[in-house]
């Protein structure tokens, strides 16, 4: 029983079917104390809870509660939970695909709209008490966090707020920034994962573990395992894993449990379980023949002695001698396909599992490929009623549209128990995926990283293809937070008794850096935030300008950076006294040393500058004299493995930005590019001869052939020639006068002048280093409001502010309603009235310029033009961004992406009543983005239709309403 201290809370876990966990409790009664709170807790740990109880809380109290979260499908699972509870007439729902009972005591909205409602200042907000922030480390997302800053500043100062956090290191900085923009915040950490969490690699169709033992509290350290390692070490030394059956002596166990020495790692195909010894500590993992442990595989515990596997349960001591153990390998390499993946996890009891793969592609991949095999992971009945239930699910959408929609391929997988998920899918698509999987009807899941972030949807085990992704602009290492929530899916509270994360070997992956990546634990949270041109106006709009700056100044960002500066000043006031004490040494009787040093150190700097000036002109002649050679030029390369004789085969004039880089061949018949590090002067030609037309370097006869025209076209090796010698210049004559007054200056001729020296150069260089602490110190000071500052002024310069920069004009209320990313650009464009010819379907398109992102690996996106309205209204688009452009550069603001038309001949065939498949014909672009990015539009136009003329309000409408139809519309929440 709860004390009665706390009656909600005691009311609320009476509801329960499950204890409240510490963390919880703690939780909980600080909201009923009406204080604000952050929980910092690891993925399933069950923070929801909390969020929750202050749902029941407000309702208890006569107030409101909203529950935000960052992305529409936790918005509608939220939303469902919470319907269950209360029932549909106390609960509503606001994201941008649904407004449903919005005046409701309790609403579940996305981030964006809590947003949108305080600057419009909403009646809705009348009465709230608590606003729920889920998943609020969304605020370090560079596109959207700064979403929640402004969320978390400009509530209302009575509104308490409840932030769910995964574990971040900095959770004490963060809460401490909660604290004093919410008032008083109660911090609570919890790094206590409810269901264990063990880490594996598999070789082959061979799971290892990890680890040889977990950490333990005392600070000792996981150790990696040594047959993981020697495993590798094989393969590596074959080129290939065995392909038939081998066995060997087991090797490896995690403790003894029933007295059962040490198991092996290895398992085979027949029906092993997991069993748990008496005696404490985890068993040996592997099978033995002819004993008493070759029905079960050793888990010990210390708790009984039962075992599952894949065929059930079965009773075995936990552990055992493990004898010899037996291993089927896989292809050459050591990988194993993705098919034997899964039917390894399923022989062991590891399924259902979430397989994540960084490619859309490879997750459609994977479902053809076990669709090809013939697995099937549920019974067929079960498997019926999932195909009946995704039937029900999509009646709405047109017949004709399944086949491009991938319906046929997506069904069968959900019929055999697995299916993709990612953000090409159609959103429909992914939300049937994540309620089967929930439910248990599916056991494999094939996923993009996407699905780590919000959505409820855990599993018994978590396996990572790789650990090296494409982030759109190249492929980077996965972090240690990312690995963190990905592999936090593993683990399915109330179901597992642990959770399992496995990681595919492939070559060149080193334990160890796995290791490090399930081992880490820092993973600091830092702000996104930065004023936009929208969150100005409407700033100056509702509180004015200074006002404005001075809410701006207490956000986390602002108060991240003012943290570091008070470590800078603490320095900069240490280095001021060591510099007063150097400054004292090197002081002279014969005169002011200070001043005689300062004409040593200019000449220094000088000296270094005239060197760097003839580098760069010898730089310079040699870039020239690279683009101008020519094939059949005779070279001498000067320099490195490949010096002397070369001829040109291939000119090359070098980049936007770069170089030439003409590829030679050299005497020795290498081929090779030239770059400026083979050529530190200019280059001349010392004679030339005749390369094949059809020449192929590639080729290595051809090479060789031509090398020997070469050393036979030259009768001797020209010696090298020097670069040409830069001329004296400005620097050179502001040398000679300072090394004049240096000699005529009086310290010049002080017996001590080089101790004194000695301390001078201490203070010049100590000096240096604290200018530089210096200029940190000011450029982070107030960053934030100095941006804001630099973008009322270009505002004012546009005319969205009026001259004193403290009222909002008329065009500045225009841009208070366009909440895009690139809302300024959008403004002018109404501005300039460059929509006003357009037709509802030509309005489409060219919104679409302004939302559309193309991916990294898109093809076949190149702007289409529907009509001639749509080309003139883009490219007139295009020269008003790059005015905005070149404004934000001047005044060093963040600059505003181009307008992108790649997506505007497909919007306006489908705004005009094509079919998707006519609209998708010829391009990459899959289903799910094209509705994704059809429903970006239809908000922009909503946006439109609140700060247009009347005129173009109409054209928004039905431009909406077009592109509202067929899959967009049937993909919407009712």
């Amino acid at each position: 029983m709860m004390p009665s201290a706390w009656p909600q809370l005691a009311e609320f876990a009476a509801q329960l079917d499950f204890p409240l966990d510490d963390f919880q409790v703690e939780a909980c009664r600080a909201v009923e104390d009406d204080r604000g709170v952050l929980v910092a807790a690891p993925t399933g740990a069950g923070k929801t809870v909390v969020g929750e109880f202050a749902v029941h809380l407000a309702l208890q109290q006569g107030r409101k509660a909203f529950y935000t979260t960052p992305i529409k499908a936790l918005s509608n699972q939220k939303y469902n939970d919470l319907v269950r509870r209360y029932g549909p007439e106390r609960v509503g729902l606001l994201t941008g695909d649904a407004s449903i009972n919005g005046e409701a005591p309790v609403v579940v909205m996305t981030t964006e709209v809590l947003r949108n409602m305080m600057y419009a200042g909403s009646s809705t907000l009348t009465g709230l008490g608590w606003v729920v922030m889920d998943e609020v480390h969304y605020l370090a997302d560079r596109f959207r966090g700064a979403v929640w800053e402004e969320v978390i500043i400009h509530l209302p100062p009575d509104v308490r707020v409840v932030s769910l956090s995964a574990t971040v290191s900095n959770a004490e900085e963060f809460g401490a920034w909660l604290g004093e923009v919410r008032g008083e915040t109660e911090v609570i950490v919890s790094e206590h994962r409810p269901v264990p969490l063990w880490q594996h690699m598999m070789v082959g169709q061979t799971l290892f573990d990890l680890f040889v033992e977990e950490s333990t509290g005392d600070g000792g350290e996981a150790r990696v395992n040594p047959d993981l390692l020697q495993s590798i070490r094989a393969v590596d030394g074959r080129g290939s894993w065995d392909s038939h059956w081998s066995a060997g002596p087991s090797r490896h166990g995690r403790a003894q449990a029933n007295g059962g020495g040490r198991g092996e790692v290895h398992r085979n195909s027949r029906g092993d379980g997991r069993g748990r010894g008496d005696d404490g500590g985890r068993g040996g993992r592997g099978r033995s023949r002819g004993d008493a442990g070759s029905r079960g595989q050793g888990r010990g515990r210390g708790r009984d002695d039962y075992g599952y596997g894949a065929s059930g349960r079965s009773r075995g001591p936990g552990g055992g001698d493990g004898g010899r153990g037996f291993a089927r390998g896989s292809r050459p390499g050591g990988g194993a396909t993705r098919v034997e993946v899964i039917n390894r996890l399923e022989r062991d009891g590891l399924l259902p599992a979430i397989t994540f793969i960084f490619s859309r592609a490879a997750c459609d991949a994977a479902v053809a490929q076990l669709l090809a095999s013939g697995r099937r992971l549920v019974p067929e009945a079960e498997g019926e009623r999932n195909r009946r239930l995704v039937e029900e699910r999509v009646q709405s959408l047109p017949d004709e549209d399944l086949g491009i929609l991938g319906y046929w391929e997506f069904v069968e997988g959900l019929s055999r128990g697995f299916a993709a998920h990612h953000a090409g899918m159609l959103p429909t698509f992914r939300e049937i995926v994540e309620e089967l999987f929930t439910a248990g009807r599916i056991r494999a899941v094939f996923a993009t990283e996407t699905l780590a972030l919000g959505i409820n949807m855990p599993a018994r085990t978590v396996v990572i293809e790789r650990l090296v992704k494409f982030n759109g602009e190249s492929h980077v290492d996965v972090t240690p937070a990312e690995y963190t929530q990905l592999t936090g899916r593993a683990g399915r509270r109330g179901i597992d008794i642990e959770g399992h994360a496995v990681v595919l070997w492939s070559r060149g992956l080193d334990p160890e850096s796995v290791a490090g990546l399930a081992s880490t634990r820092t993973y600091p949270l830092r702000s996104s935030f930065q004023p936009t041109y929208n969150m100005a106006v409407n700033l100056v709009r509702s509180v004015g300008r200074e006002r404005a700056r001075s809410i701006l100044e207490s956000s986390f960002a602002q108060f991240q950076a003012d943290r570091a500066v008070v470590g800078f000043v603490r320095t900069v006031r240490r280095n001021e006294e060591a510099l007063a004490g150097y400054a004292e040494s090197m002081q002279c009787d014969l005169g002011d040393f200070q001043e005689y040093a300062a004409l040593r150190n200019e000449i220094r700097h000088l000296e270094k500058e005239g060197a760097r000036q003839r580098s760069a002109s010898l730089k310079a002649a040699a870039a020239v004299s690279l683009e101008s050679l020519r094939i059949g030029d005779i070279i001498r390369i000067p320099a490195g493995r490949h010096r002397g004789l070369a001829v040109v085969v291939l000119p090359n004039r070098g980049g936007r930005g770069e170089a030439a880089s003409p590829a030679v061949v050299t005497e020795d018949h290498h081929l090779r590019r030239l770059s400026l590090n083979d050529v530190p002067g200019p280059i001349e030609p010392l004679g030339t001869m005749r390369v094949p037309k059809h020449f192929n370097a590639k080729n290595p006869k051809a090479r060789r052939d031509l090398a020997a025209t070469l050393r036979a076209s030259l009768p001797y090796d020209p010696p090298p020639r020097t670069g040409q010698p830069v001329p004296e210049s400005a620097v050179d004559d502001r040398i000679d006068e300072l090394r004049r007054r240096m000699r005529e200056h009086p310290c010049h001729q002080c017996p001590d002048r080089e101790n004194h020296a000695r301390w001078a150069e201490r203070w010049w260089r100590l000096n240096r280093e604290t200018e530089g602490l210096r200029r940190k110190i000011e450029n982070r000071t107030g960053t934030v409001a100095k941006t804001f500052d630099h973008i009322c002024e270009l505002l004012v310069r546009m005319g969205y502010l009026e001259s004193d920069g403290e009222r909002v004009t008329s065009h500045g209320e225009q841009l208070r309603h366009l909440y895009t990313e690139k809302d300024l650009l959008a403004a002018e464009c109404l501005r300039e009235g460059i929509w006003r010819r357009l037709d509802p379907a030509g309005l489409a398109a060219v919104v679409s310029a302004l939302i559309h992102e193309p991916r990294r690996d898109e093809v076949g996106l190149a702007p289409r033009w529907p009509t001639e309205d749509v080309r003139e209204a883009v490219e007139r688009m295009l020269d008003i961004w790059s005015d905005i452009d070149d404004a934000e550069a001047d005044l060093g603001l963040p600059r505003t992406g181009a307008p992108d038309a790649g997506l505007a001949w497909a919007v306006h065939r489908w705004a005009s009543g094509r079919r998707l498949e006519e609209v998708l014909y010829g391009s990459e672009l899959a289903a799910g983005d094209f509705v994704r990015r059809c429903k970006q539009v239809i908000d922009l136009l909503g946006q439109l239709t609140d700060a247009a003329d009347p005129v173009l309000r109409e054209t928004a409408r039905l431009a909406a309403s077009s592109v509202l139809r067929g899959v967009v519309a049937a993909d919407r929440l009712d």
